[in-house]
């Protein structure tokens, strides 16, 4: 059984490998996103003021009144990012100045980076692709650790093989796998929830309240125009949660539909929150609310699928062992894919430098 279950794994790795490697070293980028984007303003001082957020709603829409949503700034980035329905989009300051403007995807890096991470540049097929790869990544932790288990004893880490020869790849992979696969398999596990919420909503099932069908949304009385008065709908907001952080501005793709603000309150993990506040941009008015205190146990184990997965909880000491195991899994999949393609060449290849005299094979 242990001799087709290391087949299964080795030939399994030796297709995926590499899409995993990819997925490894792109999440470990986006992990410190805020510490490498380096736009004028982007470490100010967050101004959690109403009026100053609808200050910075007027200053996005008057630069494109093709306005498709803006995140506002956070205490962990001090840039507001406005993204528009041709695909452009722009960083703006708190004061409402453009500190930078891009035109497409690929105008900044964070943007197309999370795009190959989440989506691998093919949409929503590429996002499913990405959910059976966690899958993958899940399957492969479990197994190597079952394969690991019989030879525990000449357990000796690594970061990089002694040698670039099968056999040494092969014992590199199995130790540093050992080590990785506790952060793997909840890198794993969130991920493919995330894709496929309806495996987490089957899983979760004893802790989901049944509730019944909602009734129909309140319509808007009118549509998203010169006449909408963003600090008045922003004040709205505030004052219906006033010890939320409003995060993101959606505004209607629909005629009738409102605009959607989601806010962030104290106890909610998801970076951009799970509170969402229903305003009528003729008015001004809140139409509807979506509270997540009021929400059940198996929806806030959800909540924290995303900050838990992307770092955006626990700190530094966080985002050090996602960084572990996301290099980890680049060097996994790397290695694997080259192990098992090239094996006749591998065997000829040393190492050459201060890595070389690590250890014998």
């Amino acid at each position: 059984m242990r001799r087709w279950l290391a087949w299964l794994h080795r030939w399994t790795g030796g297709f995926a490998g590499l899409l995993l490697a990819l997925l490894g070293l792109s999440g470990t980028i986006l992990v410190w996103e805020e510490f490498w984007i380096g736009l004028p303003g982007a470490n100010d001082p967050l101004r959690a003021d109403p009026a100053a957020a609808g200050a910075a709603i007027e200053a996005a829409v008057a630069l494109d009144p093709a306005l498709s949503r803006i995140t506002f700034a956070d205490h962990g980035f001090g840039l507001h990012q406005a993204i528009y329905t041709d695909g452009g989009g722009a960083y703006l300051d708190q004061a409402g100045e453009v500190v930078d403007r891009w035109d497409s995807l690929w105008g900044r890096p964070e943007l197309w980076l999370f795009d190959l991470h989440h989506y691998l540049f093919l949409g929503e097929t590429g996002k499913i692709v990405t959910g059976i790869l966690a899958f993958l990544l899940l399957a492969f932790a479990i197994t190597g650790l079952i394969l690991w288990w019989r030879v525990r004893r000449t357990f000796d880490f690594r970061l990089w093989p002694v040698r670039m020869t099968r056999s040494a790849i092969i014992r590199q992979h199995r130790d540093i796998g050992a080590v990785a696969s506790p952060m793997l398999i909840m890198s794993a596990l969130t991920g493919a929830f995330m894709v496929f919420p309806p495996v987490s909503d089957t899983l979760l099932a004893p802790w989901a309240a049944e509730t019944p069908t909602p009734p129909a949304r309140p319509q808007a009385t009118g549509p998203v125009g010169p006449g909408t008065d963003w600090r008045a709908v922003m004040a709205a907001a505030q004052a219906r949660f006033p010890e939320a952080l409003p995060r993101r501005l959606m505004l209607p793709r629909e005629p009738g539909a409102p605009l959607v603000l989601r806010m962030r309150q104290d106890f909610e993990w998801t970076p951009n929150g799970r509170t969402y506040v229903h305003l009528d941009p003729a008015t001004a008015e809140v139409i509807d609310v979506d509270d997540p205190r009021t929400s059940d146990t198996a929806s806030a184990i959800e909540e924290k699928y995303y900050p838990v997965h992307a770092g955006k909880v626990g700190g530094v000491v966080w985002k050090l062992l996602l960084t572990f195991s996301g290099l980890s899994l680049t060097l996994l999949g790397t290695l694997a894919t080259w192990s098992f393609w090239f094996p006749k060449r591998a065997k000829n290849v040393r190492v050459k430098g201060p890595m070389a005299g690590i250890a014998a094979d």
